[in-house]
């Protein structure tokens, strides 16, 4: 819910900080005290248009900022990280300023942000309604999901089902078109496959190849001296030239000369034994030496071979992938997508079959949704109708029109609309132009006092909802939005003290000025004080004892309803 609003250099208000609570809060004053800047100070944070003539006279710039509690709204706290903005103890900071030259800024908790951000997040907060203010409810979009969360299990199901068909409709056909309409291109697609498919398989290499083919010609390539050096390093180690030193002839001295006084010494017989062991590997490092030197062989023939092949497996890993392993990777890929272009007619025709079926099968549940929709509709009807009769609309009639249109959208083929007969006689017509501004407020009271607890908007503000209304109708207006306020936040800015008995927060507006400048506070009101402005909305006077006795009647006329809260 809305927590705070702190307001600074705005209209009259120079700076006053609002605190807001569950329940139904009501706001009073004189006219001209300020109460409309409150609702103006909403408007703002709400992203809407800024005035610079609501500025302060010699301020620099207005300023309003709201604390609200993510606590219950689903996705806040993700919309407002998306953002930039961070939240403090689970709530969110939301803020606009309005230069005195027109400027304005928005903030999300902290975070600076477009003003069109700023109206995307905070209108699922708040639902305004006054004489000027743009409604909700007034949406075509809005009218229909109003009408959807009324009808409950009986709409959420099939249309639940209807989106699940439609979302596969248009996969499918979108898969249709894309196959249908690129025939040259998936043909030049599978031409160069297949080619590259051929010129892999062709070659037709395995994984590693490469890397032992590079080892074998670099060996070919180097046989001669590779033997040379082979057979250099066996006569080092070992010859039968008895006038050429050897490494075994030696190493077979430095034992002989060890062994020979081993008996003397125990370290001595240890590096004895030591060097036998050397002479041992000596003998064992010969003959491998020797084995390799003799598996060396000049072929001339087998190096042209290798260096052909691995000549045919860079041509592919220049075309293909860096290394082998790649090059067989993009072939496994590459025929299994030839696989799927070469069976583009296959699926072309598998694809109409679908769309045909999910078409039948999406008509099929259209009409089922259609039918909840009219059924829902006609129950909306009566509730709201039943709602005007007791809010000095007796003879005014609410109407849901559910047509079809040409086509299907995402939530069906429906246009629901909301229509107004405002009199006897009248024809049904959109909300927007079948009633005045006052009858409006009213008629939006009736709509959401008849839906609450399905639309989940945490916060209701009305402005002078009781414009034009008295007596007991004055009464049925604030049962109503005490009645409201058990499920939501409610915030109403009245004239009438019928209203404002309901209240369960009462915020009272007054105007003060020291000769130049005027000013606008706001008091939230004990008990007392609720009585005496009580009695001053009744009697223009707030130590009236008449009207302080009516003020108590009707607080306690009103206190039954407030409990139910």
């Amino acid at each position: 819910m809305l927590e705070e609003i702190r307001i600074g250099s705005l209209g009259v208000i120079d700076s006053s900080d609002l605190e807001l609570g569950p329940g139904l809060t009501v706001i009073t004053g004189e006219t001209g005290a300020g109460k409309t800047m409150i609702v103006t100070a909403l408007g703002l944070l709400l992203g809407g248009r800024a005035d610079s003539g609501a500025v302060r006279t010699g301020a620099r710039m207005a300023r309003v900022e709201g604390t609200v509690v993510v606590d219950g709204l689903h996705g806040l706290d993700a919309r407002v990280d998306e953002v930039g903005g961070e939240l403090e103890d689970r709530r969110v900071v939301l803020g606009r300023t309005v230069s005195a030259e027109g400027r304005s800024r928005a903030f999300v908790g902290g975070a600076s942000v477009p003003v069109s951000r700023l109206a995307d997040l905070a209108a699922p907060l708040v639902a305004m309604h006054g004489q000027s203010d743009q409604h909700r409810l007034l949406r075509p979009g809005a009218q229909r999901d109003a009408v959807d969360a009324f009808g409950g299990e009986a709409i959420a199901e099939p249309l639940a089902r209807y989106r699940s068909c439609f979302e596969a409709l248009r996969e499918a056909e979108r898969e249709l078109t894309d196959v249908t309409t690129n025939a040259r291109e998936r043909a030049r697609e599978a031409d160069l496959l297949r080619f590259g498919v051929g010129e892999v398989d062709a070659v037709s290499p395995s994984a590693g190849e490469d890397t032992e083919l590079a080892a074998e010609e670099a060996r070919l390539g180097h046989a001669d001296t590779l033997r040379s050096s082979a057979e250099e390093a066996r006569s080092a180690l070992s010859t039968d030239d008895i006038d050429q030193p050897d490494a075994l002839g030696l190493t077979a001295s430095a034992r002989t000369a060890l062994d020979g006084v081993r008996e003397h010494d125990p370290e001595v017989a240890g590096l004895a034994d030591r060097v036998a062991e050397v002479s041992y590997l000596l003998s064992d490092l010969a003959a491998d030496v020797a084995s390799y030197a003799s598996s060396i062989e000049t072929d001339p023939a087998r190096l042209a071979a290798v260096s052909e092949r691995r000549a045919a497996l860079t041509a592919l890993t220049r075309k293909y992938g860096d290394t082998l392993d790649e090059v067989l990777a993009w072939r496994d890929r590459a025929a299994e997508r030839l696989t799927e272009l070469d069976g583009t007619d296959e699926r072309i025709e598998e694809l109409r079959g679908v769309t045909q079926r999910l078409r039948s099968e999406l008509a099929e549940v259209g009409t089922e949704l259609s039918a909840a929709r009219r059924a829902a509709g006609e129950r909306l009807s009566a509730t709201v109708t039943e709602e005007l009769a007791a809010l000095a609309m007796p003879h005014a009639r609410l109407s849901v029109s559910v047509t079809e249109r040409d086509e299907h959208g995402a939530s069906g083929k429906d246009r629901v609309e909301l229509l107004l007969a405002a009199n006897v006689g009248a024809d049904p017509r959109p909300l927007g132009k079948g009633a005045s501004g006052g009858e409006l407020s009213r008629v939006m009271l009736a709509l959401e006092v008849s839906l609450a607890g399905t639309t989940g908007v945490p916060t209701y503000v009305f402005d002078e909802v009781d414009a034009g209304v008295g007596g007991a109708s004055a009464v049925e207006v604030g049962r109503r939005l005490a009645r409201l306020a058990r499920t939501a936040q409610v915030l109403v800015v009245t004239h009438l003290p019928q209203v404002a008995a309901f209240a369960d927060r009462h915020v009272v507006v007054s105007k003060s000025d020291d000769g130049t400048v005027t000013s606008a506070d706001l008091t939230v009101l004990d008990d007392s004080g609720r009585e005496r402005e009580l009695s001053r909305m009744m009697a223009g006077q707030s130590d009236s004892d008449n009207a302080l006795a009516h003020a108590r009647e009707l607080l306690e006329a009103a206190l039954p309803a407030r409990a139910q809260g």
